[in-house]
């Protein structure tokens, strides 16, 4: 079963949260601030995280810029009822998959994770292509293409130029 990790600190928002990953298919914790996700986050494995940005003690833009520095690449959904486009920018910067304003419905927070599943499971199936092709032959160049395609898609830019550079290397 896949697990969520739900930083809020509106009791509400966590409940309904916790209920729509529930049907979604996901076990879910739920915390009220950064500083206790930031505990959760070191010490167990999440498929999804829904992060506040207006948290008290810590904001969900530094807990965010933590988890991505200790190098965690969960999916991170942004939910605020404060969205500004610097804020957006920054957190997109940073990795975040996705971005929830505040109040959102049932539906629209459905909608945002089954379109996760939907790019999960493509990234699963780009790996699996890339597996594919490099037990056929580990030198074929057209393996790190596919990897650089599924780390676009999940928005790892930074890996997939990595792995173009890897390709065009290997081309020549």
């Amino acid at each position: 079963m896949k697990k969520a990790l739900i930083i809020d600190d509106t009791k509400n928002i966590r409940i309904m949260l916790t209920k729509c990953l529930e049907l979604s298919g996901y076990v879910s914790d739920a915390v009220q601030n950064g500083i206790e996700g930031l505990e959760l986050i070191e010490s167990q494995s999440y498929d999804l995280i829904f992060l506040d940005i207006k948290l008290p003690e810590l904001s969900g833009t530094e807990v965010l810029k933590r988890i991505r520095k200790k190098g965690i690449n969960t999916p991170v959904v942004i939910i605020t009822a404060y969205a500004t486009i610097k804020n957006a920018v920054e957190c997109t910067k940073l990795g975040a998959v996705s971005y929830l304003q505040k109040p959102f419905t049932a539906e629209r927070l459905k909608n945002t994770i089954d379109a996760l599943n939907i790019s999960n499971e493509s990234f699963s199936d780009y790996f699996d292509k890339a597996l594919s092709l490099f037990s056929e032959n580990p030198l074929n160049p057209d393996i790190y293409s596919i990897l650089s395609d599924a780390y676009r898609l999940k928005g790892e830019d930074s890996l997939a130029r990595k792995c173009s550079v890897i390709r065009d290397i290997m081309s020549e």
